[in-house]
């Protein structure tokens, strides 16, 4: 089944003009929601639209308001939002390109994936040469759009065979760190105890790969839930023990390395062993021609 638009429109750089269509990048389906059942009756609770005094009201009634003050709001008929014309709701306009790694993560908020109009031979080619000339310069393409109502900034990037888009918050969306960590004392931290952590760190770096990490919270609560249907008690689900409370933090660092050390030094133990015997045979083998030998003079004489 074909992945439904999210937004389609227009990537406008300078005068060339590449219709595409947007799609997510993500997946709700494999998390699980819940809805509020009432206890007694097994039905679902159900939420009515009521104005205090006046009790429920209709669909057609209701407008969308803006509190100016407590209890004063400005009042907006969807027609009147939709006649806000703004070209960032039809297209992208690429205003500025940046380096890859110029914007700071916490900006970055949600992705898509970008796709070539259907059937538009001129727009794949478009897309084709924006997406190996940003390759080429490893820059980030900035513009802004609108959708359902909501503006954002947007970061366009290749990813692959495509391109890939990420809203990104504004400016005033985020918090100055130095406003949330200005408690912090500026306490400095003992050599030796960095060097710890930084063997740990190595002795645990590698790749990123995702499929590693498993929802295990999900996956309980998905065999709760079948564990019920079928009235049986929940099987245990797999999951890496709790550390055990080591209040020193030297002892703490020095035992985690040395635990992740004796993973690495069980499985080098086992090729120095291999070799071992390997050797050791290899040394045998002489000892036996040198028999031979003794055995064919003794023959001799």
């Amino acid at each position: 089944m074909a992945t439904r638009a999210y937004w389609s429109g227009r990537i406008r750089l300078a005068l060339v003009s590449i219709p595409v269509e947007v799609v997510s990048a993500t997946k709700a389906s494999s998390r699980i929601s819940f809805n509020q059942i009432h206890a007694p009756s097994g039905k679902r609770i159900r939420y009515e639209k009521i104005v205090p005094g006046l009790g429920p009201v209709e669909a057609e009634d209701i407008v969308k308001g803006y509190e100016v003050e407590k209890g004063k709001y400005v009042l907006l008929t969807d027609e009147e939002i939709n006649d806000v014309k703004l070209e960032a709701k039809k297209s992208i306009d690429l205003v500025q390109f940046v380096d890859e790694d110029a914007i700071d993560p916490v900006y970055f908020e949600t992705p898509f994936f970008v796709l070539p109009k259907e059937d538009d031979e001129d727009a794949e080619e478009a897309y084709v040469v924006l997406r190996e000339a940003l390759k080429k310069t490893k820059k980030i393409a900035l513009g802004q759009i609108v959708v359902r109502g909501q503006g954002s900034i947007v970061a366009i990037k290749p990813n692959g065979k495509g391109l890939m888009m990420e809203m990104l918050r504004y400016a005033d969306e985020v918090k100055k760190p130095d406003t949330v960590f200005d408690d912090i004392p500026a306490k400095k931290a003992d050599a030796e105890l960095i060097e710890l952590a930084e063997d740990l760190i190595n002795k645990k770096a590698g790749d990123f790969h995702p499929e590693k990490f498993k929802d295990t919270y999900t996956t309980a609560l998905r065999e709760l839930i079948e564990a019920k249907l079928e009235k049986r008690p929940p099987k245990e689900i797999e999951e890496t023990p709790p550390a055990s409370n080591v209040i020193n933090l030297m002892d703490a660092l020095r035992r985690s390395v040395g635990k992740e050390g004796s993973k690495e030094s069980g499985s080098k133990a086992a090729e120095r062993s291999s070799g071992s015997s390997r050797r050791s045979t290899a040394k045998k083998k002489p000892a036996k021609t040198g028999r031979r030998k003794s055995a064919r003079k003794r023959a001799a004489a």
